[in-house]
């Protein structure tokens, strides 16, 4: 496999799918549903925000690894394509962000 880690990371959550639970932790989640993705989401982006305040850089390197992947499985739990938000990334290239967040 080519390309950037999420890429990667991506194309590896979207294969799992329809995968029998018992065989991985993402095919598990995705059973779920996105609700419980979300959830889970939720609960690694509030770990990542505990180890940035407390200032421990090796601890949020790993919740921050951990939040990309669940907010991955959630994106793929709603149908909605890395390559999609990458575009939108691209779209707000070059442009204050004070100015993107007026125009919403």
């Amino acid at each position: 496999m080519s390309g950037h880690t999420l890429d990667r990371l991506a194309a590896t959550i979207a294969s799992r799918r329809g995968a029998d639970p018992a065989s991985s932790w993402t095919a598990q989640l995705l059973a779920k549903g996105p609700e419980k993705c979300a959830e889970k989401f939720g609960e690694e982006a509030i770990e990542a925000v505990i180890e940035a305040v407390k200032g421990d850089r090796a601890r949020l390197t790993a919740e921050a690894a951990d939040v990309l992947y669940h907010l991955l499985v959630m994106l793929a739990a709603r149908d909605v394509a890395f390559p999609a938000v990458l575009d939108e990334l691209d779209r707000r290239e070059g442009r204050s962000g004070l100015d993107e967040k007026a125009g919403r």
